[in-house]
């Protein structure tokens, strides 16, 4: 996709930043622009990942079952309160199949405040993801830039609210 040519060259710009608890970060060297990935909000209304289209998003695909996944919610929920607003979100999508309350009751469980809820309870943002080659296991996290196009792609977990973090992000908001 020729318009994603910019977050290709924002990806080889920013690249120097992902080390640390962000060096798994591998930054995009080919455009590609992600699929428009659909999944269902808190009310369970229809969204899709074109919906965010002017903002830098965090993309993260998480499940009850995965203990990396869990583990790293408190960060994302952290890096939302950090970042988020107009320029950016983390868009954290679920994709437990089996139980639709069990992911909402394990966020309120453990504090997860900042992050709106979205789901997919037939897991096909993964097989999307997938078939893009963009998810190889759980947690699979994207960074987005506003035109929907991959800046980089983390296949397992992340301390997103970290500096090494916080820096990263910050310099794909600020082109």
């Amino acid at each position: 996709d020729p318009t994603c040519g910019a977050a290709v060259e924002l990806a080889r710009k920013i690249a120097p930043l992902a080390h640390g608890e962000v060096a798994a970060l591998t930054m995009a060297t080919a455009p590609l622009r992600l699929p428009d990935l659909a999944f269902e909000d808190a009310d369970g209304k229809p969204r899709k990942l074109s919906e965010w289209r002017g903002k830098t998003v965090l993309l993260n695909l998480w499940a009850t079952w995965c203990v990396p996944c869990r583990k790293e919610m408190p960060a994302l929920d952290n890096l939302q309160a950090k970042l988020g607003g107009k320029d950016f979100e983390v868009v954290a999508v679920n994709i437990d199949t089996r139980d639709a309350d069990k992911p909402r009751a394990w966020l309120k469980q453990v504090g997860i405040e900042r992050l709106a809820y979205y789901a997919d309870a037939t897991a096909k943002v993964f097989q999307d993801l997938k078939q893009a080659g963009k998810a190889w296991g759980m947690p699979t996290t994207i960074l987005i830039d506003s035109a929907g196009c991959e800046i980089g792609t983390m296949a397992g977990p992340a301390e997103w609210a970290s500096e090494d973090a916080v820096k990263l992000v910050s310099a794909a908001l600020t082109r």
